[in-house]
C-alpha cells in the first residue's frame, strides 16, 4: 500500500466512524453542565464484552492506516504516536458530540478503549515495516496491478466490507430509491413541499426470478470488471475472479448469520442466486481476454444495469424487519459504516469509471502502454 492509498482510507473510515457514533442525529441540544462531565463518570453498570470488543477493535483500522500513511511518508519515528493521538482525538471529538445528541450516552472507557485500538492498529502498521510486509505488499501490488492503480484498490478493498450490510439483493448495493423517497416525504411533511415530491404513478414490483438472477451476476461482475481494468495478464485475472467469488459467497454468509444466526448463513442462497454466481463465473471467464480500458467501460455498463435494476424493486418486507433488527440491536454500532459503504459504493464506482472513461482521471492503462 502506498501512501497515496493509506490517507483516503484514513479518511473515508474516520466519516463512517463518526456517522455510527453519531447515527440517527435527532434531537441536539445544548446539555447543562460541562460537554466533558463524562470524563469523570465511574464504570458504567451495564456493558457487554461485545461492547468492550467493538469500541476497541473499531478504531484499530484507522489507526493502522494513520500509522501506514506516516510511515509511507517517510516518517520513522513518531509515527505511532501521532496516529494514537489522532484517534484518540477524533474519538474524544465524538464522545463530546454526543453529549449533544439524546439517543446516544458518551463514555470515558469507550475513549478510553478506542484509544487503545488506534494504539494497537498503529502498531501493526509498524510492525509490519519492521518485518518487511508493507515492502513485500508494494513488491505484490507491482506484480498485479498496472502503474497508477490507486481508486481501483481503494474499492475493492471497500466491496467486502459493503456486503455487510444485509440487502434485499445478495450483491444488491446501491437499493436506495424507495428508501431515498420515504426520507425525503418525511422531511417535508407539513410543508408545502411536500407536492412538490414526484409521485410515483406504478408501485414497484418484485424483482422476477430472471431479473433477481441477472442482478446477483452484476452484483458480482462489477467488482471483477474494476479489477480486470488494472490487472498486469490474463493468469492473474482469472485467480483475482475466482477470489472475488469466494468473497461474495464468504461475506454473504457471514451478513446472514449475523442478522439471523448460524443456522441461516446460507438461507440466501436461492435458485436465482446460485443461478446469477453461476452465470457470474461464466461471465468473467468470457471477458477475461478484454482489454483493460474495454473492461472499464464494461463495468460502467454492468454497474449502471446493476442500479436500475435494483431501484426499480421494492425492498421488501423481509428487508425492512432485517433493517430493523440492524438499527436496534447490537449492531448499531456497525449500522453506519457497512449501511453507508453498501449504499454509497456502487454510486462512488460508477463516478469513476464516468471520470476515468472520460479522461478526467488518469487511466491506469494508459500509463502502462508509455
Amino acid at each position: 500500500m502506498n501512501r497515496s492509498l493509506a490517507w483516503p482510507l484514513a479518511l473515508c473510515f474516520a466519516v463512517l466512524i463518526a456517522y455510527a457514533s453519531l447515527y440517527p442525529f435527532d434531537g441536539w441540544r445544548l446539555p447543562p453542565g460541562s460537554l466533558w462531565s463524562f470524563l469523570a463518570l465511574p464504570w458504567p453498570r451495564y456493558w457487554t464484552a461485545f461492547d468492550l470488543t467493538a469500541n476497541l477493535v473499531g478504531y484499530g483500522p484507522l489507526g493502522f492506516l494513520v500509522a501506514l500513511g506516516l510511515l509511507r511518508s517517510g516518517w520513522r519515528f513518531g509515527a505511532v504516536l501521532v496516529a494514537t493521538v489522532v484517534g484518540s482525538a477524533w474519538s474524544l471529538g465524538l464522545e463530546t458530540m454526543q453529549v449533544l445528541l439524546p439517543s446516544r450516552v458518551p463514555s470515558n472507557v469507550d475513549w478510553g478503549l478506542n484509544t487503545l485500538g488506534a494504539l494497537c492498529g498503529s502498531l501493526i502498521a509498524w510492525l509490519g515495516l519492521q518485518l518487511g510486509l508493507l515492502t513485500r505488499w508494494s513488491q505484490f501490488r507491482d506484480r498485479w496491478f498496472v502503474p497508477g492503480t490507486r481508486a481501483e484498490l481503494v474499492l475493492l478493498a471497500l466491496w467486502p466490507p459493503a456486503l455487510l450490510f444485509p440487502a434485499p439483493v445478495p450483491l444488491g448495493l446501491g437499493q436506495v430509491l424507495e428508501r431515498l423517497e420515504e426520507t425525503l416525504a418525511d422531511w417535508l411533511m407539513d410543508t408545502p413541499f411536500l407536492e412538490w415530491v414526484p409521485v410515483r404513478e406504478v408501485e414497484l414490483q418484485p424483482l422476477l426470478p430472471g431479473a433477481e438472477l441477472v442482478a446477483v451476476l452484476l452484483g458480482a461482475l462489477v467488482p471483477c470488471l474494476l479489477a480486470y481494468s488494472v490487472v498486469r495478464d490474463r493468469v492473474r485475472r482469472v485467480a483475482l475472479g475466482l477470489v472475488l467469488a469466494f468473497v461474495a459467497v464468504g461475506v454473504s454468509a457471514l451478513s446472514a448469520a449475523l442478522s439471523f444466526g448460524p443456522a441461516h448463513a446460507w438461507a440466501w442462497l436461492t435458485p436465482p442466486v446460485r443461478a446469477g454466481l453461476l452465470g457470474y463465473l461464466v461471465a468473467a471467464l468470457i471477458t477475461v481476454p478484454l482489454p483493460r480500458r474495454g473492461c472499464a467501460a464494461l463495468a460502467l455498463v454492468a454497474v449502471t444495469v446493476h442500479l436500475a435494476l435494483l431501484n426499480n424493486a421494492p425492498q421488501g418486507a423481509y428487508f425492512s424487519q432485517t433493517l430493523q433488527a440492524w438499527e436496534q440491536g447490537r449492531f448499531i454500532r456497525f449500522h453506519g459504516l457497512a449501511q453507508w459503504i453498501g449504499w454509497l459504493w456502487p454510486f462512488a464506482t460508477l463516478g469513476y469509471l464516468l471520470m476515468r472513461l472520460s479522461g478526467r482521471e488518469s487511466d491506469p492503462a494508459s500509463l502502462m502502454r508509455r
